[in-house]
């Protein structure tokens, strides 16, 4: 594996993430990487998005842990996603996560894509990293065994509520019942990664592994406010697979609606409403970073704010897709990432980057 220092490494893959090209990935040059730790870092922006680059802003410690969990979540996401039938579903999803309990210098193959349906050339970016799952192996076995136990605990529980989901969206033929269902389901996808990113730098930072309750539900409401991003944005994209997530769209399960002029004004109420869910959530975030006490020069602080920022961009073009009053904040992915920076020296930048974030996402959830 690269035996180059993270320090070193960091600036490019920061400048990486700024202008890779998610939609057209390089699929043969991706397959054909031999070392793992490249194939990791340069699977990630693929796979992960606006995440990449925040991984890649952690502590130097942190960031492989980061870079595996995240992977293998994806790996579980492409199972959920592109796997039609529910038996193979479930079962791949169990299996995948079993497999990490293994001992040994290796680790079971991981369940096939079975019938896998890949829509994109993202989803076909999904497929090519569950089958190179060795190499993310590899990487994952040279990490020290409290990282290990964290990543282990976010894939099992993650497995879980993914085969929750898979029985709730089957039984009621595609659709989640309510707003509940709705919430538990970005728990199990995002708040249990968040609780790992916590739990992980209080390791990086103490050697403490514990459960981090006292910011449990903080960062399950931080996975809400992150995850109902992916639901709103794809609302129309999981209607043609036919999948929905709330019961008034289930007349469209397996259409396009950009046909009609009814089905496009009932998905942007739903959008709305699922928008104002989420930034009502947004208070948490700024609790979650400041339990975390980030020291006076910190990465942890930047990688947190610059996710943050990534989100506000997507909710303020997201509320002019549900028609209601947009806030302003910056747009171009270097400006974020120069606010980050900020965040890293200082403290009161950081405190008062995430105030205004907070304030505006909290006023249009109420507007």
């Amino acid at each position: 594996m690269s035996s180059t220092p993270f320090l070193l490494r960091r600036p490019f893959l920061l400048a990486r993430d700024l202008c890779v090209d998610r939609r057209a990935p390089d699929l043969a040059k991706l397959a054909a990487e031999p070392d793992a730790e490249r194939f990791v870092w340069k699977i990630l922006p693929h796979a992960a998005r606006t995440f990449a680059s925040c991984i890649a802003l952690l502590p130097a410690r942190a960031t492989r842990a980061a870079a595996v969990g995240y992977l293998y979540c994806r790996c579980l996401d492409t199972y959920e996603d592109l796997v039609p039938d529910q038996a193979d579903r479930e079962q791949a999803l169990e299996a995948f996560a079993a497999r990490l309990a293994a001992t040994g210098s290796e680790l079971p193959r991981a369940p096939e894509l079975v019938r896998a349906q890949a829509r994109d050339a993202r989803d076909e970016s999904h497929v090519l990293l569950v089958e190179r799952h060795a190499s993310v192996d590899q990487v994952f076995l040279s990490l020290p065994e409290p990282a290990r136990g964290l990543i282990v605990d976010l894939v099992t529980d993650m497995a879980a509520g993914m085969v929750w989901s898979s029985r709730v969206f089957t039984q009621e033929g595609g659709v989640l019942r309510d707003e509940d269902d709705v919430l538990r389901y970005c728990r199990y996808v995002l708040g249990g990664p968040v609780l790992f990113a916590v739990r992980l730098l209080r390791w990086v930072r103490s050697g403490d592994t514990g459960q981090a309750d006292d910011l449990r539900e903080d960062a399950m409401r931080v996975g809400e406010l992150i995850q109902l991003a992916n639901v709103t944005r794809d609302i129309e994209k999981d209607l043609r697979r036919g999948i929905a997530y709330a019961p008034e769209l289930r007349p469209y399960l397996g259409t396009d609606v950009r046909r009609s002029a009814r089905a496009r004004e009932d998905v942007r109420r739903v959008r709305e409403r699922f928008l104002r869910l989420a930034l009502a959530r947004a208070p948490s975030y700024a609790r979650i970073v400041r339990g975390m006490r980030p020291r006076r020069l910190s990465l942890v602080r930047a990688s947190a704010l610059l996710m943050l920022l990534f989100t506000d961009r997507y909710y303020r073009r997201c509320a002019k897709r549900a028609r209601i009053p947009t806030w302003s904040g910056p747009r171009v992915g270097v400006d974020l990432m120069m606010r980050a920076f900020g965040a890293f020296w200082s403290a009161e930048w950081a405190e008062l980057e995430m105030r205004r974030m907070e304030k505006r996402m909290v006023e249009a959830a109420d507007s």
